[in-house]
């Protein structure tokens, strides 16, 4: 199935603030019921037994409302493993005031507005399959320059099953946005080889894919340490 660039209308608030807030529960839904909080508690636990951590330090790109975060801090934290979550996101229509949720920046993902390893993991959910390739490529040498640990990346695979299923959703679905958007973000989705051709290109000392429940994909990359 070809890769196809289709306008997503909740990346360009092209709704009321109603329809946007409809579309941000879907978000949560889908994350909740669909993959999105196991595959980034998965992929942060593994960062965290690779490099013997207990306490992350750990910056949500693209983390809108910081729900995610918030949710996977919580399933971590029943592990033993503490995370201390920012979350950085362009638009601030897509945050919270929710006293809980994690401290929160606007900020461009490709030019992140922090030092050189600011945070132990950068990471992001959802997010991939919004680039174009070169964009991305800059988006995770940006995140390897902020992480000292590892950049991890949760994402939707591109198949025509996984097409179909978002399609047929959309009778479920509370907003229009998300009926134009969740299909759309399928055909946007890149494949397992795709991204490996990616991470390739980033100056990530080795990477590793892996397939998560339902149609996720996760990306780790690790840092490359100084010599």
């Amino acid at each position: 199935m070809k890769r196809v660039v289709t306008q997503e209308l909740l990346d360009e608030d092209l709704g009321t603030p109603e329809e946007i807030h409809d579309t941000l529960l879907d978000l949560r839904w889908f994350n909740r019921h669909f993959g999105g909080y196991e595959s980034m508690s998965a992929l942060l636990v593994q960062v965290g037994k690779r490099c013997g951590a207990r306490r992350i330090s750990f910056l949500d790109v693209a983390g809108g409302t910081g729900e995610v975060a918030e949710a996977v801090s919580t399933r971590l934290r029943a592990k033993g493993l503490e995370l201390r979550s920012a979350v950085l996101d362009r638009a601030v229509s897509h945050m919270t005031s929710r006293p809980t949720a994690p401290n929160k920046i606007a900020g461009d993902a490709i030019a992140l507005p922090f030092a050189n390893a600011s945070f132990d993991v950068v990471g992001c959910n959802l997010f991939c399959h919004h680039l174009e390739p070169d964009d991305l490529v800059a988006f995770f040498n940006e995140g390897l320059r902020v992480a000292r640990l590892a950049v991890i990346a949760s994402d939707l695979r591109r198949n025509l099953f996984h097409w179909v299923v978002a399609y047929a959703g959309r009778f479920t679905y509370r907003s229009r946005l998300t009926r134009n958007d969740a299909p759309a973000s399928v055909r946007r989705a890149y494949t397992v080889s795709e991204l490996q051709q990616i991470a390739h290109r980033t100056h990530a000392a080795g990477s590793i894919i892996q397939r998560y429940y339902f149609q996720r994909l996760g990306l780790t990359l690790w840092v490359r340490r100084p010599a």
